[in-house]
């Protein structure tokens, strides 16, 4: 067995870093090496293990991410857009590996990481589910085998403290499925309807936000045709199944040259 993966989890405090802390924990294949906050916040000092309910670990969080970019550290980033692109400029820099599962991005942020990734290992994903990875790769093949006369529209609903709207994974469905039928997804896109819109178009593909309480997260994709309906559905039960995905993709990511990737590599599906 190889040496361990130390796992540095930015936005330490958060919900999913808790989690990420914890599971790298209980990972006998990963440690926690450490943990970032943005200045000014209050847990800044505290212990990381503490802050995720596991006991003491001996790592501190910080908000100096230069420190935490030191040989063998694999970086896994829940901040914010904004913060993440400034972390992967710092990572390139070093050559540190990324694992990016925040969300939000715009098109000239997301291209400008995907740019840096012949200079360091970067992995990013809208969601770090390996079952979300999986119906990626469905919803492909089902918009390719119905064609043109289903149409495509999905769902997604979250809690109510998600602060981007359309979720990052309904993004990436929609992207999907234009791919699938060779559109361009930000001309196929269509996300929202309201007032005396017209008829649908045949290469939209609509999709509707939903927030409330405390949804981890689901994403509903229907392929409504004529007379019969396919639905495409995941439902995360707890905010784990992103976690232990991003602890996965850390371990998958450690050692690899430099290069973009995605969890359709992790779960060998690329």
């Amino acid at each position: 067995m190889g040496a361990a993966t130390n796992v540095v989890v930015c936005g330490a405090a958060g919900r999913m870093g808790r989690r990420i802390i914890a599971l790298s924990h209980e990972d006998a294949d990963a440690t926690v090496s450490g943990a970032l906050e943005a200045p000014g916040n209050p847990t800044i000092g505290s212990d990381a293990g503490l802050l995720a309910g596991i006991g003491e670990l001996g790592v501190a969080v910080t908000d100096d991410f230069a420190s935490l970019c030191v040989p063998g550290n694999v970086i896994v980033d829940f901040t914010s857009a904004q913060a993440t692109v400034a972390h992967v400029r710092k990572a390139a820099e070093t050559g540190n590996a990324v694992v990016v599962g925040a969300s939000g991005f715009t098109t000239a942020q997301r291209a400008e990481m995907e740019a840096l990734a012949d200079r360091l290992p970067l992995l990013i994903a809208a969601n770090m589910s390996v079952g979300v990875t999986v119906l990626l790769t469905l919803v492909e093949d089902a918009v390719k085998r119905l064609g043109p006369g289903f149409d495509c529209e999905i769902v997604e609903i979250h809690h109510n403290q998600k602060k981007d709207s359309p979720s990052g994974t309904a993004f990436a469905i929609g992207e999907a499925a234009a791919h699938a039928r060779g559109l361009d997804p930000e001309k196929a896109l269509v996300l929202s309807r309201e007032g005396m819109v017209g008829a649908r178009r045949q290469d939209e593909i609509g999709v509707a936000t939903l927030r409330g309480g405390d949804a981890a997260g689901e994403h509903t994709v229907m392929l409504v045709g004529t007379g019969e309906r396919v639905e495409l559905i995941h439902r995360a039960a707890s905010r784990d199944a992103f976690a232990s995905g991003a602890v996965t993709a850390a371990k998958w990511l450690d050692g690899k040259p430099n290069g973009l990737y995605s969890m359709r590599h992790v779960v060998g599906l690329s």
